[in-house]
């Protein structure tokens, strides 16, 4: 019935989708595998894109030519840029989100790929044959054959659903779970755990009282995520709002802590320790008088509202009484309660850098099946996922990136490197060097890349090349670009900054903190026009930056040149660390579970000395 599949992608969220898009852009013939074929690209929990360093990825995704960018500002209801008050290194794009248009526009962008098919059916087990896999088994008991399989399967695996004392099989809300594919990886030899995650209660706008509430508007003048000219700004924007919860609330809920599954014992998963839920919350936090509850409207035209801040698998008479005691819910309607959801998911220590499992040649984990949280994660994962899967197919060696490229590196590296004992999150402090990974330049760090291997087009590596070839020119513009005190001093007094006593350069007036390029080129008006005719708005951004921070980012850069020289130092996949007599017993161990592939990876391994590094490059070189 099917003949031979390059990449078969098992799951259809963001992992899935921009797994299989990317394989497919790359040439292969690749099936995508869904139980759903309605749920396509679903936001299971928040209708939003983004967020502090999850912007940055979505942005490193859009780059190397993914397109979760595109999607979401296609979808877009509300753009922010957090962390404005703090230096371009923390600044964060985040897009509130129409959560059935983003499902929508996801299915018709990937069944305009040609080389693309689709089929819905429950995968329940994978064709393993001397130690490769060679297709997957399906629920009516197909065999599809393939040439490597990428498993994005969420949630789905033994996927378990909590409300209150009432417990029953799902993968999501009103969605079965998928069985059968655990079993079979823990008999390979696979190593599973159990995570739990969750979701507030969906309520009707109608019923809520804005008016007791914050209005947080998007920007005044919003941006977008991808860096292709197919998309736009949003002309007009949504509102989300802002209230709080109180003593009342806290109380309501703690009635019902008795019947909550997970104070009782019955979720064994662990949680996400940056998302709890409400119950979590003013449990481990009593001395909090409020928790914060963003209102987040789900589309342009819907009236369903999302509960961001309120998730809870308590019962759902709890869940009802102790909402409507937040100021503007007095009388809101529940469209459906909140729950817990427990699932498998396997310890991404068992990885490459590819993703590809050690233990099954061909076979590649992506999403939440690696112990991570969020559709920014995923994303990333499964383009990386994806892009390796068809260059194994192709014979084109392997596509990977490191920890100063890219957050989806460090996010790669993190993961397979210390493994995840709960759903790991993406954050600026997990990236020693940010400086360098701002969202502002994921395009001139990895466009290039992506160009190179084919999945980024010419037009976006045209774009990228004018950028920087303009940001470079007016970097170096602007430092011979002298002006004298008495022509400067009158705009500085005005913008607050120090006069200056002697002749100086625009770039180096450009170096205090508090004046911006706009105000620097206003001293000289005609200086400006010139500017601003030549120069696009990103290359003067990008020569901002670079002139305001230029110390400090090649401060960050040398020190990742060093760190790469660890980087260089390959170890064999079957070298004998237990016949290295100067390792400890631990390094020992854990440098033979997590088989690193340089020296770089085995000095970030937990619990891993200096002095096991140096027994280690000694034994490497020996």
């Amino acid at each position: 019935m099917f003949a031979e599949y390059d990449v078969i992608v098992v799951g259809a969220g963001h992992a899935g989708c921009e797994a299989a898009a990317a394989a497919a852009t790359l040439g292969c013939r690749v099936l995508l595998a869904t139980m759903n074929m309605g749920t396509i690209a679903q936001m299971s929990c928040n209708p939003a894109m983004g967020g502090v360093a999850k912007g940055q990825i979505v942005r490193e995704i859009d780059a190397l030519g993914g397109l979760s960018g595109i999607v979401t500002d296609k979808t877009a209801i509300q753009f922010r840029m957090l962390n404005r008050s703090k230096g371009p290194a923390m600044w964060s794009p985040r897009v509130q989100s129409d959560r059935w248009r983003f499902s929508e526009e996801w299915r018709l962008r990937l069944e305009r790929i040609p080389n693309l098919d689709f089929w819905q059916e429950m995968v329940t087990g994978l064709v393993v044959k001397q130690g490769r896999v060679t297709g997957v088994y399906t629920s009516l008991g197909l065999e599809i054959p393939a040439k490597t399989v990428v498993l994005t399967n969420g949630t789905f695996l033994n996927g378990v659903i909590h409300i209150g004392e009432k417990t029953f099989g799902g993968g999501r809300a009103a969605e079965r779970a998928a069985t059968g594919l655990t079993e079979q990886l823990v008999q390979l030899g696979f190593e599973a755990g159990r995570m739990k995650t969750g979701t507030p209660p969906r309520v009707d706008g109608r019923s809520l009282d804005y008016a007791r509430m914050e209005e947080q508007p998007g920007d005044e003048r919003p941006e977008k995520f991808s860096y292709a000219d197919e998309t736009a700004p949003l002309s007009r924007q949504r509102s989300c709002h802002v209230t709080y919860t109180n003593h009342a609330v806290h109380e309501a809920l703690k009635e019902g802590f008795d019947r909550s599954p997970m104070f009782n014992g019955r979720i064994q998963g662990l949680g996400p320790r940056y998302c709890p839920s409400v119950e979590d919350k003013i449990n481990r936090f009593a001395d909090r008088d409020r928790h914060q509850i963003f209102v987040e409207p789900e589309g342009w035209d819907t009236v369903e509202v999302y509960v961001n801040g309120f998730s809870t698998s308590l019962p759902e008479d709890v869940q009802q009484k102790a909402m409507r005691l937040i100021p503007g819910f007095e009388n809101a309607k529940m469209f459906r309660p909140g729950y817990a959801i427990e699932y498998d998911f396997f310890q991404p220590t068992q990885l490459r850098h590819t993703l590809e499992t050690k233990l099954v040649q061909g076979l590649y984990f992506a999403g939440q099946i690696n112990g991570t949280t969020g559709y920014e994660e995923a994303g990333a994962q499964g383009l990386m996922a994806g892009i390796n899967a068809a260059l194994a197919v192709k014979e084109q060696g392997e596509f990977t990136l490191g920890r100063a490229e890219a957050y989806i590196g460090v996010l790669i590296d993190d993961l397979i490197t210390k493994g995840t004992d709960e759903p790991y999150r993406m954050f600026t402090s997990r990236a020693e060097y940010r400086l360098l990974l701002r969202q502002d330049n994921a395009d001139l760090r990895l466009t290039e890349k992506g160009y190179g291997i084919g999945l980024a087009n010419q037009a976006a590596y045209d774009k990228m090349r004018i950028k920087r070839d303009g940001a470079a020119a007016l970097e170096k513009l602007l430092a011979a670009q002298k002006i004298d005190p008495e022509e400067a001093n009158p705009g500085l007094a005005t913008a607050g900054s120090a006069e200056i006593r002697e002749r100086t350069t625009l770039a180096r007036l450009l170096t205090r903190p508090d004046l911006s390029l706009s105000q620097v080129l206003d001293l000289q008006p005609a200086f400006k026009a010139e500017v601003l005719a030549i120069y696009g708005p990103d290359a003067r951004e990008q020569a901002e930056i670079m002139a305001k921070y230029r110390v400090y980012i090649e401060k960050e850069q040398t020190i990742a040149q060093r760190m790469e020289a660890l980087e260089q130092l390959h170890i064999r996949p079957d070298f004998n660390f237990e016949g290295v007599g100067s390792l400890s017993n631990e390094a020992r161990e854990k440098l033979g579970r997590v088989r690193p592939a340089t020296l770089g990876q085995a000095s970030r391994i937990s619990g891993i000395t200096p002095a096991d590094v140096t027994a280690l490059m000694v034994a490497v070189g020996r």
